[in-house]
């Protein structure tokens, strides 16, 4: 496994070992040990969701907060999407910067995406399969959601008419969030 750095601390690609013969392909999805090892968070996934969506479907901007923060690593097992994580951290030098990845199930790479960032992703042609694990459940009292077109964040999408729902479509601008997540605290201790 390879980790790669993206322009936000924290929030890394996570690039997998292939193993290639005439019979086709095995590479380890996830290792818990590694993981901690390379990207350099003791994280422990208990959940894991998948969702699919055709072509010019938007999702998010989604996050939970604390006490139940999630950290998520995403992947996709079938067609491509761009994945979004922003920074929603206040006092972060990077509060509101994102970073978007293309992950496909031809590249196999997936996105880490630690506690204290929005995630959205957007299904650019034909359909996508996603998977993600997240190190904390579910908790509705506790979502969150960033509008997915916010113009001080500025996504480039990549798509005309975009296929967003209605509870994403009524999320608030980031200016206009109350709790979010603060820079300095550790929501890892």
């Amino acid at each position: 496994m390879r980790v790669i750095k993206t322009e936000i601390e924290d929030v890394v690609i996570v690039e997998p070992t292939l193993f290639e013969d005439e019979r086709g392909y095995f590479y380890e999805v996830f290792n818990e040990r590694r993981f901690a090892d390379t990207v350099g968070k003791d994280v422990v996934f208990v959940q894991q969701n998948e969702s699919h969506s055709r072509e010019g479907v938007v999702r998010g901007l989604h996050f939970q907060l604390p006490p139940h923060a999630q950290s998520k690593l995403v992947r996709v097992t079938e067609g491509e999407i761009l994945d979004i994580a922003v920074d929603i951290r206040r006092g972060s030098p990077t509060f509101g910067k994102y970073v978007a990845v293309t992950l496909s199930a031809e590249n196999k790479r997936q996105l880490f995406i630690p506690r204290g960032f929005a995630h959205g992703f957007v299904v650019r042609k034909g359909e996508a399969t996603v998977e993600y694990l997240c190190d904390a459940y579910y908790a509705p009292d506790a979502e969150g959601a960033i509008i997915w077109d916010d113009p001080t964040i500025g996504i480039d999408w990549g798509v005309e008419n975009p296929i967003v729902s209605a509870k994403d479509a009524a999320s608030r601008r980031l200016e206009e969030c109350d709790t979010l997540f603060d820079y300095n605290e550790d929501y890892y201790a």
